[in-house]
């Protein structure tokens, strides 16, 4: 027995050794050594995708490391971030998120169909941007005010349609809010996409669809729809002659596309501070925010603490603005 304690100790003594000599080696590595993969949830090409893009290089540009965007489309993003919440939390591995999208379809859904809980099984690293978003009615039904869409509600209640991308769309959850604070009868009619949507609108089948200012300025340009309001704290620079919601007696119906950049829970702390300040020196770059204007996107900049305090308000916010609609659903 005595013959085999030292052997003992030693073997423990080395381990130790090792041990520490590993965490000292891992604590001297510097963040990032290797390249980032941003993951984007939705096809190349699109709004998020662009956005990610955007980030990815201005990110890549800051800490000398490239970023990799890598688009795992379907399933509204949900199996993006499903990929993510597995991810080591090291911070190599993040989510180009559009949090207001994502929160909706897992309060549709519920988490556990969802694979994921938006604000629970992230941690933000910043909030990135805000997409307005604004109401558009047919020409041929005459509204171009939030009082003639009242006006025309009260008068036809449950007869004014309006469009969405299908049922748990952004488009679908904010307008149902709209009519809860608005106490107007409106008709849903669920399309595959939004293209067929506004397409159903120039033709007049439909009167009403809330969608992202870039669609919007677009639309407007044809001279076939009307801008009712903007759901904005206040008017867009981009479309300054129309009024807010606000201005038009509805203070509450403010709604935005939130994007943000979100780890893995558990990322250590050091590595989304040092994330977080390179991504707000991105935001700073002349060509972000060039590009940023030219989707429409308006730059937030924001600590950890502040992106996480609005990822949790808006679960909380369309929590409730959700469940009365998938109660009518049962």
């Amino acid at each position: 027995m005595n013959r085999t304690e030292p052997s003992s100790w030693w073997r423990a003594g080395a381990a130790c050794a090792m041990l520490l000599f590993g965490m000292c080696a891992q604590a001297s590595t510097p963040f990032p050594d290797k390249p980032i993969t941003l993951v984007v949830g939705f096809p190349a090409g699109g709004g998020v995708d662009v956005v990610g893009r955007t980030i990815a290089q201005g990110l890549s540009l800051r800490i000398k490391t490239p970023v990799v965007v890598d688009n795992k489309a379907g399933a509204s993003g949900a199996i993006a971030a499903q990929s993510v919440k597995r991810a080591a939390p090291d911070g190599y591995t993040l989510l180009m998120a559009p949090t207001t999208s994502y929160v909706m379809s897992e309060k549709m859904m519920g988490a556990e169909a969802a694979g994921y809980e938006i604000a629970k099984d992230f941690k933000p690293v910043a909030t990135v941007g805000e997409l307005p978003l604004v109401m558009l009615a047919s020409k041929q039904s005459g509204i171009a005010s939030y009082a003639d869409l009242g006006a025309a509600a009260r008068k036809n209640p449950g007869k004014l349609a309006y469009g969405s991308s299908g049922n748990g769309s952004t488009e679908h959850i904010v307008t149902e809010w709209f009519r809860q604070q608005a106490g107007i009868d409106l008709l849903h009619v669920p399309y595959r996409g939004s293209a067929p949507a506004i397409a159903d609108l120039f033709a007049g089948q439909i009167q009403l669809i809330v969608t992202t200012s870039p669609t919007a300025l677009t639309n407007l340009a044809t001279g076939r729809v009307a801008a009712v309001g903007v759901a904005a704290a206040q008017r867009l620079r981009v479309m300054p002659d129309v009024p807010t919601f606000a201005e038009q007696g509805l203070p509450q119906f403010v709604a935005s596309s939130v994007y943000a950049v979100l780890a893995p829970k558990g990322t250590p702390e050091p590595v989304v501070a040092a994330l977080n300040t390179a991504l707000n020196e991105a935001l700073n770059d002349e060509a972000t925010q060039r590009r940023f204007a030219q989707l429409g996107v308006q730059v937030v900049h924001s600590t950890p603490a502040q992106a996480r305090e609005l990822l949790q308000n808006e679960s909380t916010k369309w929590e409730r603005v959700v469940e009365p609609i998938r109660a009518a659903a049962r």
